[in-house]
């Protein structure tokens, strides 16, 4: 009778600790933890992409201020990489979306202000495969300083 007793007690005394609602700094550190690995998993995925066509490109992209500049790049990234002509970079294309996601989701939470995704618009591409090669590109440059630029996840 004892240990059922005991662990009853045992129980109703974790309970509060446990079923408690996370606080506000408790779900920005989540919320950068997840971005964090969202971003590593989408560079294995940049990875595996290019085992199969190994392509060197130089490019440059813009310094992470805070999440409202992380935003409004992730966003350009996405927009560049929906495309009819291949579906070849979905995976890369749904992970950047659901980084934007998160981003914003952590911006507005740290009130900070975000401008509207921008509207996708249709684009004629002269060499489609080429400039899929660029973003595919920018996107794996932007994501591979993510971690070390952590801190500005933290800031508007």
């Amino acid at each position: 009778m004892c240990v059922p007793l005991a662990l009853l007690f045992v129980s109703l005394m974790a309970a509060p600790e446990c079923s408690s609602l996370p606080t506000k700094t408790d779900s920005i550190r989540s919320n950068i933890h997840n971005i964090v690995n969202i971003a590593q998993i989408t560079l294995v995925h940049i990875d595996k992409l290019n085992n199969k066509t190994p392509l060197q490109v130089e490019v440059s992209t813009p310094p992470m201020n805070g999440l409202t500049d992380i935003s409004l790049y992730l966003g350009h990234l996405d927009d560049e990489l929906q495309s009819p002509f291949t579906n070849r970079l979905s995976q890369i294309q749904a992970d950047v979306s659901s980084l934007d996601s998160r981003v914003r989701s952590l911006a507005l939470m740290l009130d900070c202000p975000i401008q509207d995704k921008p509207s996708v618009e249709p684009r004629d591409l002269l060499f489609p495969d080429s400039q899929h090669y660029v973003t595919l590109a920018k996107v794996q440059h932007y994501l591979e300083n993510l971690p070390s630029n952590e801190e500005k996840l933290k800031v508007c």
